[in-house]
């Protein structure tokens, strides 16, 4: 399943590692060393960088969505477990 990142971009909701704010020293530091290694991508058309999602290949995607809209629209794609199907 894909989710929206904003401003029509998608990303394969099992490919991320994490959803972090985009503020605070380590986190501007990743961003400034994935810029350095070229594996950034910028979902931001422009808008503030307001979450950095980090995926398992290693790329920094940028989105102008907060984290918690994010965080939501990613726990929309991800299947509930129902005690019918549970083990």
């Amino acid at each position: 399943m894909f989710v929206n990142v904003g401003h029509e971009h998608a990303v394969q909701s099992s490919r991320i590692l994490s959803v972090s704010p985009a503020t605070g020293a380590p986190i501007k530091r990743l961003i400034h060393a994935a810029e350095d290694k070229g594996t950034v991508i910028d979902a931001t058309n422009g808008k503030r960088t307001r979450t950095v999602v980090v995926l398992d290949t290693g790329h920094v995607m940028l989105s102008s969505l907060t984290p918690t809209k994010l965080a939501e629209r990613l726990n929309a794609t991800i299947p509930r477990q129902t005690s019918e199907n549970a083990l």
